[in-house]
């Protein structure tokens, strides 16, 4: 049989050298049974999130590039598009937190995130982002909302004006981070397909948050040329995302993304927030392009945590990317 002739080179290598090379042989029935990963469970622990964490991902990005979008605006004398863009942020500010507190189960759990600070956890750092991004997003709509409607005269206007222009710069800073951490997040786990494209995961989440901004602001009827133009930016960059994750294959370390289903839902979201995004905006169709981008991103998000689970299942996975 090829299997004992195989066993006796081994021997015989053995003998002569005191060490073998190459693999070994895998005996059938023998004492050691065949099970995958460590006395057959996953070498790693697979990420038990639930729908609520891929939707946060999605909410996240898109208030917080919302903000980043409002700063800009209200740079350039766009009150309109700043103040809509503010109301999203603040809608994503509400809904944010009830979403994690919703996949944790309960609220005490998201209060203890902050009774300490941990640069070096992503998820301590996202839950103090998430705060920062909320205290500086209400009070900012606020301080807009009066000085646009005048409720106050003289110099208290003109403080209120002040403190809307500082407050919204601080939305867009934390805005910025809260729409990327999310990809340094799952980016610094031992999953292997997520660990090994760490590099690409905070500017895919960061340009799908920024293109999701401002398709949701061109669906409310703001059809100026910078929201087309951050449509065109943001469904380019997610082709060039797209051509990367297909060539740049890791084997067996992300098998995840190319073999499986999971790989799949990531590819359909880069296709429609990518490549028909594009085709659609090139057209001038405007609110389909934006639908496009939009339903494309929350399925990457799905997708991504998707293929978590099928990498964290797989220990050939996490073996070949110790190798890489």
């Amino acid at each position: 049989m090829p299997d004992e002739g195989r066993l006796d080179e081994l021997r015989e290598e053995a003998w002569q050298k005191g060490v073998v090379s190459g693999r070994g042989v895998d005996v059938a029935g023998g004492p050691i049974p065949r099970k995958p990963g460590y006395y057959g469970q996953p070498v790693v622990r697979p990420p038990v999130w639930t729908w609520e964490i891929p939707l946060y991902f999605f909410v996240g990005g898109l208030g917080g590039m919302s903000a980043v979008i409002a700063l800009a605006a209200a740079l350039f004398q766009h009150a309109d598009v700043a103040r809509a863009a503010m109301w999203v942020a603040a809608v994503a500010v509400v809904l944010s937190p009830l979403l994690l507190i919703m996949d944790l189960g309960r609220p005490r759990l998201f209060i203890n995130m902050l009774r300490v600070f941990k640069p070096q956890s992503a998820m301590s750092m996202g839950a103090w982002i998430l705060t920062g991004f909320g205290a500086c997003v209400v009070p900012a709509l606020i301080a807009f909302e009066l000085h646009a409607l005048h409720a106050f005269a003289g110099a208290l206007d003109e403080i209120l004006h002040i403190a809307a222009g500082l407050l919204m710069f601080g939305s867009a800073i934390f805005g910025t981070l809260l729409a990327t951490y999310t990809g340094v997040l799952i980016g610094a786990t031992a999953i292997p397909a997520w660990f090994l494209h760490r590099m690409l995961l905070p500017i895919h989440f960061g340009t799908a948050g920024l293109g999701s901004a401002a398709a949701v602001l061109e669906l409310l009827g703001y059809r100026i040329a910078p929201l087309n133009a951050i449509g065109f930016f943001t469904a380019g960059v997610e082709c060039a995302l797209l051509v990367w994750l297909t060539l740049n294959r890791h084997g067996a370390a992300d098998r995840a993304i190319h073999e499986h289903a999971s790989g799949w839902l990531i590819r359909f979201g880069e296709i429609l927030n990518g490549p028909l995004a594009l085709v659609l905006r090139f057209f001038g169709i405007i609110p389909l392009a934006a639908i496009s981008f939009l339903i494309g991103a929350l399925i990457s998000r799905i997708g991504w945590i998707a293929v978590g689970r099928v990498s964290g299942r797989d220990p050939e996975a996490v073996f070949a990317a110790e190798k890489l």
